[in-house]
């Protein structure tokens, strides 16, 4: 009987410290963390992990020739079939890892966006999803081209296939106008639907956070939206907006968005702009923050570069400390 079962992937962690001290930096094992969570909501399983100090990183491998030795011994000893890198990887260092590794090679923005090929739902989700992803790949499909068939599934596999390189490449470069064509037409529609609420001059507020900070369950909690709550990464993607009705008898407009990131990936920015854009055109940003999370304020300070990228740094921001009841007393915010 042939077992037709996928296998689960089971992937090193490596990342490189910057920390010129030569001391193991602790924002490399903190960042480390977070990947093992991305890698774990993406259907993945953790063996172990890798730290290089180094100056800079290497620009054809990413880490040094000493460390990849040790990093093929122990996914040798631990039965690792992958290495999933903290850093977006330039296409030589992709194809120069998996040359010198023989195994699959990933990065953290391949892994953010195969968790987003997962979790979209809408046709604007999916289409924003898709075209990051074609962005993506199409930079990178000369170093790819081991990755994507080394083995049959699993994390960066979901979505477009591969064929011919050259046919790949102009087949993505048509399907990303197509994509870009639909993504107008969807936006047309955001925008047409954001100009009826301004027109009736009722308050609008976002939600804004780092993912899994629990937006979505505010805005349930408050409105009854119903929206999606699991303790995972980038639970929700679709932004909702519901009407709530203040106690004086006012009424606003909640929206709740996807939740940001460090080191989010560039395509996907560019991809979700429109949908991020709803908290450049609310009258209040609420901050949502997990106040139980030892690195929450690592968290504050990626959201507000965020906005600030997003030029919504001029909007009243209220922060709004969530998870109070399981904090820790000597560490709330």
């Amino acid at each position: 009987m042939i077992d037709h079962r996928e296998i689960k992937e089971r992937v090193l962690l490596v990342a490189v410290s910057l920390d010129e001290s030569g001391r193991e930096d602790a924002t490399a094992e903190e960042s480390l963390t977070e990947l093992a969570e991305l890698v774990k909501t993406a259907g993945a399983e953790e063996v172990g992990r890798v730290i290089q100090n180094r100056e800079r990183i290497h620009p054809g491998t990413y880490v040094g020739s000493g460390k990849i030795q040790e990093i093929l011994e122990l996914a040798q000893e631990l039965g690792a079939n992958g290495v999933v890198c903290d850093d977006e990887l330039t296409p030589a260092q992709l194809r120069n890892l998996e040359n010198a590794l023989e195994m699959k090679v990933m990065d953290r923005t391949m892994v953010i966006l195969d968790i987003f090929a997962s979790r979209a739902s809408t046709r604007e989700g999916k289409i924003q999803v898709e075209l990051a992803q074609l962005r993506f790949r199409a930079t990178r499909l000369v170093g790819m081209r081991n990755s994507l068939s080394r083995l049959g599934g699993g994390i960066g596999t979901r979505g477009p296939g591969e064929t011919q390189l050259e046919v790949d490449r102009r087949r993505i470069h048509e399907r990303i106008s197509k994509l870009k064509r639909d993504l107008e037409a969807v936006v047309a529609q955001r925008e047409t639907a954001r100009s009826r609420r301004l027109a009736n001059h009722i308050p609008v507020c976002a939600l804004v956070g780092y993912t899994n900070t629990g937006k979505s369950t505010l805005l349930n909690r408050l409105t009854g939206a119903g929206v999606l709550e699991e303790d995972q990464l980038f639970a929700t993607l679709d932004p909702t907006t519901r009407n709530l009705a203040l106690p004086d008898g006012q009424e606003i407009l909640l929206t709740d968005t996807v939740g940001f990131i460090r080191k989010l990936p560039h395509h996907l920015i560019e991809a979700f702009k429109s949908t991020l854009e709803e908290a450049r055109y609310a009258d209040i940003i609420l901050h949502v923050i997990d106040s139980a999370n030892p690195h929450c304020y690592l968290q504050m300070h990626t959201v507000y570069e965020t906005l600030k990228d997003l030029n919504v740094g001029d909007k009243p921001v209220i922060a709004v400390l969530n998870k109070q009841d399981i904090a820790d007393p000597e560490e709330t915010v």
